[in-house]
This record gives structure tokens, sequence and C-alpha cells, in this order.
């Protein structure tokens, strides 16, 4: 997978600055992170575990498909920056009143 660069005005453009893209784009790619794990969880629990040979190390081939799919996927940062920029990602400040109840 090549690298693939981006630029930080274009990042900027929908937040206050640099530092609050950073935050809100981590704060995406960890739920985007967490919701692949689940969706893969969920899909190795519908297969059925095949029988292997002790002496013999072969895959499950439903299973490998399914990891190589999800490798295939873009990085959770990569997705959650790209939503950023393409405002796909809605966010707001905290009040000053929901720390103090």
């Amino acid at each position: 997978m090549a690298i693939q660069t981006v630029n930080l005005r274009d990042v900027e453009k929908n937040t206050e600055n640099i530092y609050e893209a950073v935050i809100v784009a981590a704060r995406r790619a960890r739920q985007i992170n967490d919701e692949d794990k689940l969706e893969f969880n969920t899909l190795l629990s519908t297969i059925m575990p095949t029988m292997e040979d002790d002496f013999e190390e072969r895959g499950n081939p439903d299973q490998e498909r399914i990891s190589v799919e999800f490798e295939k996927r873009n990085k959770s940062q990569l997705r959650a920056l790209n939503e950023l920029m393409d405002e796909k990602i809605k966010f707001r400040y905290r009040d000053e009143n929901e720390f103090s109840e």
C-alpha cells in the first residue's frame, strides 16, 4: 500500500486549529477501529471450525479470506481524516455545565 500524503491545511479547514483536527480524527479513528473489530469478530464467529490435523498447519480458507478482506481496507486513521475533510464528522464542544454535574 502506497503512502498517501495529507495536506494539513485541508484537514484544518473544518476545525479551529490543527490540534483540534487531530483530536477529532483520532476519536473517530478509534470508533472506526472498534466497529471494524466488532464486525471482524462477528464474521469469524459464524465460521465453522475445520478439523485440523495436529501435524499439519493449514488455515481455514474462509477465515483467511475474511482476514485478507479486512487487511485490504484503508487504515482507520486515514478513513477518519478523509471523513473530517469531507465534512462527514459532526462534533461539538462540551458545555461547562456538563463537567460540574
